[in-house]
């Protein structure tokens, strides 16, 4: 995603939109001639601009700032394509079941790998009445802990937040197969199909 927008991304989305350079500079109250100055590159948008402009050409301000228009063709969702993003900045858990376009505090989001479970991030599991237990021997400090652990089944999502100093443990029902991911702040996603 470029950090700013281009010339031709505006032009590529005004005529996809099927606008004038007279018809867009109307809708954001501005001369026909400062379109042709933004996508001649002879000037960019005011960041205030940002908003009303992606508004005006129908499409969201990733969309504008990527410079493509995404399409959405996963219509009935996956669960077991589930695709978790975390905000650096504020810690903000964003699930989507398959790719997307996301952003927080300022920042784009790209979607977590996933990895294996390996020795330092290692699920215990044991039955507990009709629940299952579930516990990580793994630091659990304000530099280095886990964030959260979800169940992720084809018809249901589970997800548990964890916090610094806190236990890293919880209940939760694992009905029929599904898949558990682990998510620890310094090492990324992992998981470990059940």
């Amino acid at each position: 995603m470029s950090a700013f927008v281009t010339g031709d991304t505006i032009r590529m989305l005004r005529e996809k939109a099927g606008l004038t350079q007279k018809q867009l500079a109307d809708q954001l109250c501005l001369s026909d001639k400062t379109i042709s100055k933004w996508e001649t590159n002879r000037g960019l948008p005011d960041i205030t601009l940002i908003s009303p402009l992606a508004a005006a050409l129908g499409v969201s301000v990733s969309e504008l700032l990527a410079g493509q228009c995404m399409q959405n063709r996963n219509r009935g969702g996956n669960l077991l394509r589930s695709k978790f993003y975390v905000c650096p900045v504020c810690g903000n858990i964003i699930h989507a079941m398959g790719d997307g376009a996301f952003s927080c505090c300022g920042v784009s989001l790209p979607p977590l790998e996933t990895e294996a479970e390996d020795d330092q991030h290692h699920f215990v599991i044991e039955s507990v009445e009709n629940e299952h237990y579930i516990t990580v021997d793994h630091p659990m400090t304000k530099e280095h802990y886990l964030s959260f652990v979800a169940w992720v089944t084809g018809d249901r999502l589970t997800l548990v937040k964890w916090y610094p100093e806190g236990n890293a443990e919880t209940r939760i029902q694992l009905r029929g197969h599904g898949i558990l991911y682990l998510y620890c702040n310094r090492h990324g996603l992992y998981m470990r199909r059940v």
